[in-house]
């Protein structure tokens, strides 16, 4: 089975009662669930994961090397910020797939840059949570050809 690791940055531990106009009502908990089950429906293997701090997502993005068929992350405010992130990520050869529950270019200025874009094989945009299922289809599909 392939392996695949989800990260989640800050405040997205509070998803369900944060801002749910922009986020939705579906809880970390669900998408978590959701990815799992889509996952093994698809030949994989999902771990969940979520922080608020940017260096515990660095240590494991650098723990994840060579151990991972592919990342799904959504880093949440350091997608803007974090080059430790970004450096990280850069160390993987295995599809990166970038998330964003809302569109950050139709938000604040400041949200429409992302380091990450810079090493994603594909960003997922705007679909809310249903985001992390197309990632993991989005996977399955590309590991296939």
């Amino acid at each position: 089975m392939k392996k695949i690791l989800i990260l989640n940055g800050p405040n997205l531990n509070l998803l369900g009662t944060r801002e749910p106009e922009i986020y939705g009502h579906t809880t970390l908990a669900d998408i978590n669930h959701n990815c799992e089950e889509h996952g093994k429906s698809l030949g994989m293997t999902v771990a969940c994961k979520q922080s608020n701090h940017e260096g515990e997502l660095v240590t494991w993005i650098q723990e994840a090397i060579n151990n991972v068929d592919a990342i799904i992350i959504n880093a949440a405010a350091y997608t803007h910020t974090s080059v430790a992130i970004l450096d990280a990520l850069k160390m993987h050869q295995c599809p990166i797939i970038e998330v964003h529950l809302s569109d950050p270019k139709t938000r604040e200025e400041f949200r429409h840059h992302s380091f990450i874009e810079y090493v994603a094989t594909h960003t997922i945009s705007g679909q809310g949570a249903l985001g992390y299922t197309e990632a993991l289809t989005f996977i399955a599909n590309s590991i296939k050809q």
